[in-house]
């Protein structure tokens, strides 16, 4: 479109024959070009009978671009900082190219500094996965090709590999940390899998059809990424010190707080699993008593017992 404007502004009066065969296409995709022109970015285009060829009725200084203000580039700018700890996979010089790309487009009233941005601003994760970054390309081209993959897979606690073939559905990351959500043919049900600990992909050249996965319906009584089948009301209690932190997010869909006397906050939640709920309550450091469910206070207390006789679990 901008090569069809160019020509119309050169004063050639162009038409869709010589404009299709210059641009090699065909004519019917330049009459979508012309429409799409006039109508969606009305340009003041029409066609002369009498020169057999398309002309602007009035001045056109410039063909339309994409208009973005100094406040979304430097929202943009922020939004790349964030990806610092997924430095080299494939998705880096994409998005730094589009970044400065947008940057050299705007007008000389907006100035935006990168450098500048990156020292008043930065992102910091506590533990930053480690990624193999051919693997993890691997991962993402065959989840958005629908492209069967083999996987060569060790499981957490086991040194043994394991082979395994699955349709890549979906590939998120929750929480700073990357999964796959996958159709496993071996357990024939959707798995999810750790990206770090596949130490080797390769295509079988089977393509799949995408059933109808959503990760936000498969997700929605987990506390992460792992969904039990249970049903169970998490009832918290947090002590005043932390309260504050509890109340300040939101840390689950069903999530409802209560305040309690003496600054506490009680937390109530629904969830199908209790595996890494137990987790996250030992972190708080005995902050966080849990009222219910009556499992996943034996876990804790079960947890801490371990912890105070300094003895791992079998």
């Amino acid at each position: 479109m901008l090569r069809i404007h160019q020509l119309i502004q050169s004063g050639c009066f162009p038409n869709a024959s010589r404009l299709a065969a210059e641009l090699e296409v065909s004519s019917k995709s330049i009459h979508r070009d012309l429409e799409f022109m006039r109508d969606r970015l009305e340009l003041p285009l029409e066609f002369d009978r009498a020169r057999f060829g398309y002309r602007y009725t009035q001045e056109v200084n410039a063909f339309p671009t994409v208009q973005i203000t100094e406040g979304e580039l430097f929202a943009l700018i922020v939004a790349e900082r964030a990806l610092q700890q997924y430095r080299g996979t494939s998705f880096e010089k994409p998005l730094l190219s589009a970044i400065r790309k947008m940057e050299q487009a705007l007008p000389e009233t907006i100035s935006l500094d990168l450098a500048d941005v990156g020292r008043s601003i930065s992102f910091r994760t506590r533990a930053e996965p480690i990624l193999d970054l051919a693997v993890f390309e691997c991962l993402a081209k065959a989840t958005a090709g629908q492209r069967q993959l083999e996987l060569s897979y060790r499981k957490p606690g086991v040194q043994q590999i394991e082979r395994r073939v699955v349709d890549p559905y979906h590939l998120a990351n929750i929480n700073g940390e990357w999964f796959l959500f996958a159709y496993d043919h071996l357990r024939k049900d959707i798995r999810t899998f750790v990206p770090s600990r596949i130490k080797a992909t390769r295509e079988t050249g089977k393509k799949f059809d995408r059933k109808k996965f959503s990760l936000d319906a498969r997700l929605r009584n987990s506390f992460g990424v792992h969904s039990g089948r249970g049903d169970y009301q998490v009832v918290l209690r947090f002590g005043e010190q932390v309260a504050d932190y509890i109340r300040e997010k939101k840390w689950h869909d069903s999530q409802e707080l209560r305040e309690q006397p003496g600054g506490v906050v009680e937390l109530r939640f629904r969830l199908s699993g209790l595996q890494e709920v137990e987790r996250w309550v030992l972190g708080w450091a005995g902050q966080a008593v849990v009222v219910a469910p009556p499992e996943l206070a034996e876990g804790v207390r079960a947890a801490a017992r371990r912890i105070l006789s300094q003895q791992p679990p079998k």
